[in-house]
């Protein structure tokens, strides 16, 4: 007797975004905006939002909608954030020169931001 297999089809895509030049902080202030919405809903509120952070976020979550369309055959319109996380990266350390032959230390931070995009469609 043949058992047939189930086919193991994946029901979550996600995009990182590593070594961004900003500090998790700040990042964190619109990811938190985002996490649990629609793709589309995301797309017009990072394009509103007056922040720096906002333009890596909305390339991310355009990469995660581009991943699931293509490996999973998912239509776009039924794409939720999932889950959306932001972690500090390393960060750049740099002397200015200062008056007198001092030195001053400018630290420049950067974070890694992590997008996971679910089929809702596949759930039903």
């Amino acid at each position: 007797m043949l058992k047939k297999k189930k086919k193991n089809k994946k029901k979550e895509v996600y995009a990182l975004g590593q070594y961004i030049s900003m500090s998790a902080h700040k990042v964190r202030r619109v990811i938190d905006q985002i996490r649990g919405r629609s793709y589309e809903e995301t797309l017009m509120i990072l394009e509103l939002m007056p922040y720096r952070a906002c333009y890596p976020i909305f390339k991310l979550v355009y990469s995660a909608a581009a991943n699931a369309s293509y490996n999973m055959d998912s239509n776009k319109t039924n794409l939720i954030i999932s889950k959306a996380e932001v972690n500090e990266g390393t960060t750049v350390k740099k002397l200015k020169p200062r008056a007198r032959g001092r030195s001053y230390p400018i630290k420049r931070p950067t974070c890694h931001i992590n997008i996971i995009v679910k089929d809702i469609s596949l759930y039903k």
